[in-house]
């Protein structure tokens, strides 16, 4: 990864050189998305071979397909790899299809341009007689036309002339084979509908899911230009099972530039205000401009998306060691390609991965805890339509709840289309090629996860409509499941969960016993605990008519009500060593790991839970964390509050209890996630800075230096992505919502002069400007009501259209508020 002189270092994420070994991280990082489809970053002539992998996923679009594995019909739920539209492969004369890994390379260059949203590639080759060709290729994904992508492919011919063969193509013969862990299971979901030639110079191809039956029409148009004139030659078509193209050629002459510009439209059965999906991708087809008339929508919406999310950092000197800005654009490029505000009127939640690869078959689990926050200080309407994808699906929890013997609405650990539990039955070992049984779906603190993210989006936008029509029913049914599920144990006066499993996921059952699960885990009791609290909060809020409607509707009666404040007030926490939170019950019990013997025998000890099976072991045996569990409470939680939670359950939270916790836990986690760095990052930000800076530079670069060995070309770690830029907003301002105030305790690190970013926060937009000296908080002029801002401990009250320095010890300058306008 390098920059050059014409390249700002700021927004460009650059590779120099052809890097065989790389081709897959680099596709899965430099993939381009707008929301509604994403395609990797694979050369336009690349098939998948071990060494690139095309991908093109419809954001939501699964397939259901059944596999034998070990003697077992296993069901599975894929993210469909769809239909590759980038096919653009050319020859000189009569050698061969052209091949970056067989031709000689003269000089290669691969460029993310992140404010423009455009991948870029330029390649200096020479082939085997002598002829020395430049390709420059500029990609995109529409974030202006969410339908449309684009690609403008040039061969200049530097010292030749001669004839050359384009073929443009749709191919869909591909199949899921994108995540290693699957390769066993069935990845042929695509049935061929359609494929034909549209009009001179396009063609069409509709292809069905086998089992969910969404339908998806691709129409590719290629059109050539010779030094900027159009080229009108016949074309050959060819046609395959699964596979349609044009071939055309054309006479270049020396110092000639051949353009070639490919466009696509993308519509599937699912579209709202359409026909037929076949017939709305041709008109997109015949409506469509050429590539730089793309190109500028494409900019311009860019543009838009940079103003409202932005994080702008001036470093100081000296600064950060790494490309800080960058990297941190590079993690917000992701999160908006993933979600954008195309993504409002769609069916989606936000998987771990993004759309960018196959890693967890595109399912969702809890990472939106991690990326909610980015959406709903810049534009909350995402984070609402995102939210309405549980509450579809509260049905199926409710289902599943139900199969369990519990009330309420129990989430799944992994969920795809329709909500039911995705979480495959058995996961293969690749060290000890065993199938062995995957009990996560026992995490069922991914339903406290919804309720958090619910009631978050309402702290800062207090949209009471949606509280009362959607969060709150979520809320409430996941109160009842943890109602349902707590017991009483008389002989301790407390109320215990069972058979769980926490965060941590190495442990999911007690040493040598057969029956998975864990009791008490300290996360899911006191995040239970939260949700009921929350839960009565709710109900006050509520209007009478709202209150009586959601009441009767599931069931939940003063009886149940006077349950959730007993079970919030005696729920059980177990504890060991004076002050140390136990992850579960029984935790104190278990074995101390040899960390140094393993770290002496294994390269890499992030999965410590494979490494133990192959070793005919168990991590149920020994103190040891993939990632944080107990932590993660000090990561979503201040201390006061988690101070309250603790008061109000009886037992003691003393000033040292925090960062005990941190110390004990921090010497025996893995750290085999990347979301774990996030975390510990954060909760040793002010604390210890030294190992926090050391976690987050970790977890900024994940994905770029491929942190998890391997895993990063199945897709980017969105939730590492999302984790560090709230992080870098959330420890430089202290920003925190409660009791109705906005709360600001900034604190710039040393390694940044200035920090640069716009929120919004209950309707108000609000530029904030931090420095070592002062805070400066500016108001856009809005129709608004004025909201209550606490700066350093002291609350003022903030109108919009108003300006207001704070220096950082908290006094306020007479010329801090500012006139209007």
């Amino acid at each position: 990864m390098s920059g050059s002189d014409d390249t700002d270092p700021a927004w460009s994420l650059v590779f120099d050189g052809f890097d065989p070994a790389a081709e897959g991280i680099r596709e899965a990082l430099c993939t381009l998305g707008n929301g509604y489809f994403a395609t990797r970053a694979a050369a336009p002539w690349a098939k998948a071979d071990g060494v690139h992998y095309p991908g093109t996923y419809l954001a939501g679009g699964y397939n259901r397909l059944q596999t034998d594995i070990a003697g077992r019909m296993v069901e599975n739920e894929d993210l469909v790899n769809f239909p590759n539209w980038l096919p653009l492969s050319f020859h000189i004369a009569d050698d061969g299809w052209f091949d970056a890994g067989t031709a000689t390379i003269l000089s290669y260059r691969q460029e993310l341009d992140l404010q423009h949203g455009i991948l870029l590639r330029i390649i200096q080759f020479e082939d085997q007689q002598g002829r020395r060709t430049q390709l420059r290729e500029q990609r995109l994904v529409s974030m202006a036309d969410m339908h449309v992508g684009a690609m403008a492919l040039s061969l200049t011919a530097e010292n030749w002339s001669a004839s050359v063969t384009i073929r443009s193509a749709v191919d869909g013969r591909v199949i899921n084979a994108g995540a290693k862990l699957y390769h066993s299971f069935n990845g042929k979901h695509l049935e061929l509908l359609e494929s034909e030639v549209v009009g001179d110079d396009g063609v069409c191809m509709v292809v069905r899911t086998s089992q969910s039956h969404v339908h998806v029409a691709q129409v590719a148009r290629a059109r050539c230009f010779l030094d900027g004139r159009v080229i009108d030659v016949q074309r050959q078509v060819i046609q395959e099972p699964g596979y349609i193209g044009q071939e055309l050629t054309i006479d270049v002459k020396q110092g000639e530039t051949l353009a070639v510009e490919k466009l696509v439209s993308l519509y599937t059965s699912r579209d709202r205000a359409i026909s037929e999906c076949g017939l709305e991708a041709r008109k997109a087809m015949v409506r469509a401009g050429r590539f730089d008339a793309v190109k500028a929508d494409h900019v311009l919406a860019w543009a838009h998306l940079w103003r409202r999310f932005d994080v702008r950092i001036e470093p100081a000197d000296p600064g950060f060691k790494l490309n800080v800005p960058m990297l941190l654009r590079l993690n917000m490029f992701h999160l908006l390609q993933t979600v954008s505000l195309h993504s409002i009127g769609l069916d989606i939640g936000v998987p771990p991965r993004g759309w960018t690869g196959e890693a967890y078959q595109g399912h969702i689990f809890w990472d939106e805890l991690f990326i909610f926050p980015f959406f709903n200080f810049r534009v909350p309407e995402i984070t609402r339509a995102l939210l309405t994808y549980r509450y579809r699906r509260l049905g199926e929890a409710r289902a599943a709840a139900k199969g369990a013997g519990y009330k309420g609405a129990m989430f799944p650990w992994q969920s795809g289309s329709d909500g039911q539990e995705e979480t495959d039955i058995l996961n293969l070992n690749p060290r000890s090629q065993r199938w062995v049984p995957d009990n996560s779906y026992l995490e069922r603190h991914v339903g406290s996860a919804v309720a958090y993210n619910v009631w978050q989006y309402f702290q800062v936008t207090h949209d009471i409509e949606f509280l009362q029509f959607y969060g709150a029913e979520l809320i409430l049914d996941i109160a009842l499941f943890w109602s349902s599920m707590a017991t009483l144990n008389r002989e301790r006066g407390r109320y215990e969960i069972r058979g769980v499993m926490g965060p941590d996921e190495f442990h999911d059952g007690y040493p040598d016993t057969a029956t998975s699960g864990l009791d008490n885990n300290a996360y899911t009791n006191v995040m239970a605990v939260w949700v009921l609290c929350r839960a009565m909060e709710v109900l006050d809020r509520l209007s009478d008519i709202r209150r009586t409607e959601l009441m009767t509707l599931l069931g939940i009666s003063a009886e149940e009500i006077a349950r959730w404040n007993d079970i919030s007030r005696r729920m059980y926490v177990p504890f060991h060593d004076e002050g140390i939170i136990s992850q579960f019950e029984g935790y104190a019990l278990l074995r101390e790991l040899d960390w140094e013997v393993y770290r002496k025998r294994y390269d890499d000890i992030q999965r410590l839970d494979l490494i133990l099976e192959a070793e005919n072991d168990s991590p149920n045996r020994y103190k040891l964390s993939k990632q944080a569990d107990v932590v993660m409470l000090f990561y979503l939680f201040s201390s006061e509050e988690l101070g309250g939670l603790f008061a109000r359950l009886g037992y003691p939270m003393d000033r040292d209890t925090i960062p005990k916790n941190i110390d004990y836990y921090v010497a025996r986690t893995s750290h085999g996630s990347t979301l774990c760095r996030v975390v510990y990052s954060w909760v040793l930000a002010r604390s210890d800075r030294p190992r926090a800076m050391t976690f987050f530079a970790e977890a900024l670069q994940s994905d770029v230096s491929d942190s998890q060995h391997g895993t990063a070309v199945e897709g980017v770690h969105l939730g590492a992505m999302a984790g560090t830029v709230d992080q870098v907003i959330r420890v430089s301002t202290g920003i925190e919502m409660k009791g109705d105030v906005l709360w600001l305790n900034p604190e710039l690190a040393p390694e940044m002069k200035s920090l640069d970013l716009r929120i919004r926060y209950r309707g108000h937009s609000i530029d904030l400007h931090l420095t070592h000296g002062a805070l400066t908080v500016r108001g856009e002029d809005l129709d608004v009501a004025p909201i209550s801002l606490s700066v350093a401990g002291k609350i003022y009250e903030f109108l919009s259209g108003t300006t207001r320095v704070f220096q950082l010890d908290g006094a306020v300058p007479e010329h801090a508020v500012l006139k209007r306008g």
